[in-house]
């Protein structure tokens, strides 16, 4: 695989073009990246259809889960969302934190940016911005978020512990993140690990399940959940493309696991109390604060 720059740059390119790719090819496929299969329709994502606040013109059908329905938003919060693409987890997000809150979405990608930030002008939705920046070094202050989102994502970035060093910098004390992600047990055949459309698509960037845990905790974060763990499986016609017929049996009837989990936790420390609302419901008749 390439170096950390010429891996950006890829995922740069690549997600420039899934930008304007249409929906159902993208869920058809690893991530958008490379041909859809003409076996299965969803590759990696959930339905978010159901959700509240969900609006289809931010759904490019680019994630492995849905980490905005385990993320416990509050009215008021501040929320980021890594690698924000359209703006689908950040309108979810904005539905959750209302009016009162406000939602940042960081995307590198240009096309991505642009898109994001058309939907939400149509949308209204004057409390969500997108900004442009590396997620490796996030142009956001410290201690600035309350709930910190991102949806397949972090397998895509070269630097996967900085990335959570800088998740634990700028979420206030005692927020929190919920984050989707795809994550390994066992080992991609080397074709595989060695391909940019694979990287791109979400799969040979990803590292082992227990190695992303790990990290997790050594940035100091505590109350380690994995919310929801579904497995992955990537279609033969895909595997084709890069595997011959035995190395595909061999994958599949193998160790190897691809697995999409949800994981929560907590930056040590007391969250601050909004304090307009601790004392409206204090001030009781009688109780001499009012």
């Amino acid at each position: 695989m390439k170096n950390s720059d010429q891996i950006k740059s890829l995922v740069r390119e690549k997600y420039s073009k899934i930008a304007s790719q249409d929906q159902a090819f993208n869920m058809a496929s690893c991530c958008g990246a490379g041909d859809s299969s003409v076996e299965v329709y969803n590759i990696m994502t959930d339905d978010y259809s159901d959700l509240k606040g969900y609006k289809s013109e931010g759904d490019l059908g680019l994630g492995c889960g849905l980490p905005t329905q385990f993320a416990h938003i509050q009215k008021g919060d501040t929320v980021i969302d890594l690698g924000s693409g359209a703006g689908n987890d950040c309108f979810i997000a904005r539905h959750e934190t209302g009016e009162t809150g406000k939602v940042i979405g960081l995307d590198f990608t240009p096309a991505m940016i642009e898109k994001a930030r058309i939907n939400a002008e149509k949308l209204g939705f004057n409390n969500v911005e997108f900004r442009e920046g590396d997620i490796e070094e996030m142009p956001v202050s410290d201690n600035i978020a309350d709930v910190v989102v991102s949806n397949c994502v972090l397998n895509l970035v070269p630097d996967k512990p900085k990335v959570i060093k800088e998740i634990y910098r700028v979420l206030k004390p005692g927020g929190h993140f919920s984050i989707s992600d795809v994550v390994l047990t066992g080992n991609l055949p080397e074709a595989l690990q060695k391909d940019a459309e694979m990287y791109a698509g979400c799969v040979s960037g990803a590292i082992q399940k227990g190695d992303y845990l790990d990290a997790i905790k050594s940035a100091g974060f505590s109350n380690i959940k994995v919310q929801k763990e579904k497995p992955i499986i990537i279609p033969d016609d895909i595997l084709g493309k890069y595997l011959d017929q035995q190395e595909v049996s061999e994958m599949k009837n193998g160790t190897l696991g691809i697995f999409s989990i949800t994981v929560y936790a907590e930056k040590p420390g007391a969250k601050k109390i909004k304090v307009l609302q601790e004392t409206i419901s204090a001030c009781a008749p009688g109780s001499g604060c009012c």
